[in-house]
């Protein structure tokens, strides 16, 4: 395929992407999350114009392999489509809100979000917005993402439109960061901006839907660029930050560790340790000793399964839960030993790990792809890459009111 079919694939997924994004403005839309996520009706056409969207991505993707496009006009095109679904209301998921909600009870309902769950508080303006399954939830987040929610909450008032659109936009901001910092560390930089820039599935779920998860990837990213660029404390301290949102880095940073340890690369111990003292001491001053106590209701979560998750497609196979379950977690663990093993000889396969964690833990969602995709473009890993891309057809669907 020739390489001048790229930029027509680009223009053509941003055009289907924004009329996607356009039927959420009709009234009553069930793209729209009201009434605690609990909307009725059908977005066929959402849907049909999001797998279009999806194959013009792939023929960019097919010409930019074949022979890179101009670097320019790949950065344009991924910040135009990251940034059209900022103009819709939010998509699909109540978790901005529910961001809202938590950021709410520390700063303005005199409460402790990892230990108070937000139905305690009947003043808190979120309560009819978040997520009506998780009203009786303390937070899951990491102490550094609820300690930005607090400021965001104090901006976003009583008004759920501000709250939406405040994690939108950071959202979307995020995902092109991650697609710039791709382009940064992979030897094919256009083909990996493209790569998680021009992915309609990530810019519906993060501009669209405000996932934090875009600020996971966000800052892997850049914790991966820095230690490339040598400023190996600043990179410490990036890994903290992603940690203390969500606590899917640790695996990550394991592999990094024993990449680090076989290779004899430098780290940055001094910042990382120094991050963490802080973050650490912060969230104990905001929020006492329960912040720790976050991986328990996260746990719990994760013991729930969500319909596209493998080990629940297992048991529509006729396999018993508990034995579905232990499937996952034996994929789980000898996936992750042999890329332990890789790691050991000198290759962290940071974006195949990702794919791993998506394919066996029992509560999958789409928007986890926010980090896994900029991860495999970052590597430059052709398995993470066709994985990566496997999971977005697979997932694509998820969550889509049909």
């Amino acid at each position: 395929m020739r390489a001048a079919a790229a930029v027509p694939a680009g223009v053509a997924t941003l055009a289907l992407v924004a009329a996607a994004c356009s039927l959420a403005w009709q009234t009553d839309s069930p793209l729209v999350p009201r009434y605690g996520g609990n909307v009725e009706g059908s977005a066929p056409w959402f849907l049909v114009l999001l797998v279009a969207a999806f194959a013009a991505y792939l023929v960019g993707l097919a010409a930019l392999r074949s022979a890179p496009a101009s670097a320019r006009a790949t950065i344009v095109l991924a910040v135009a489509i990251q940034l059209v679904p900022v103009a819709a209301p939010l998509l699909i998921s109540t978790d901005a809100w529910s961001y809202w909600s938590y950021g709410w009870i520390g700063s303005s309902g005199g409460g402790n979000p990892y230990s108070e769950p937000p139905q305690e508080f009947a003043e808190n303006p979120a309560l009819p917005w978040m997520g009506s399954a998780w009203l009786d939830t303390t937070s899951v987040y990491g102490p550094a993402f609820t300690a930005v929610s607090e400021p965001l909450a104090l901006v976003a008032g009583g008004s759920e439109d501000v709250a939406a659109w405040t994690y939108k936009s950071l959202a979307a901001i995020a995902a092109i960061t991650a697609a710039l910092l791709a382009g940064r560390l992979s030897g094919r930089k256009a083909f990996a901006i493209a790569f998680v820039g021009w992915n309609p599935v990530l810019a519906i779920h993060a501009a669209g839907g405000g996932h934090n998860d875009a600020w996971v990837g966000a800052l892997i990213l850049a914790a991966l660029a820095l230690s490339a660029s040598r400023r190996l404390q600043a990179a410490g301290v990036m890994w903290v930050l992603a940690i203390a949102l969500k606590w899917v880095p640790i695996l990550l940073l394991a592999l990094r560790a024993v990449e680090a340890r076989d290779s004899g690369r430098r780290t940055g111990h001094r910042g990382f340790a120094s991050a963490a003292v802080v973050v650490a001491a912060t969230a104990t001053v905001l929020y006492g000793v329960s912040w720790p106590l976050a991986i328990f209701p996260l746990a719990g979560n994760a013991a729930l399964e969500t319909s596209y998750a493998i080990p629940h497609r297992l048991e529509q196979l006729g396999i018993p839960g508990d034995l579905a379950i232990g499937f996952a977690l034996a994929a789980f663990l000898g996936g992750f030993a042999w890329l332990l093993r890789e790691a050991g000889h000198g290759r962290a396969r940071l974006g195949l790990a990702g794919c791993l964690a998506l394919v066996t833990t029992p509560y999958l969602a789409v928007w986890y792809l926010a980090w896994a995709v900029p991860l495999a473009a970052a590597d430059d890993d052709s398995v993470a890459i066709a994985a990566c891309l496997v999971l977005c057809v697979y997932l694509l669907p998820q969550a889509i009111p049909v």
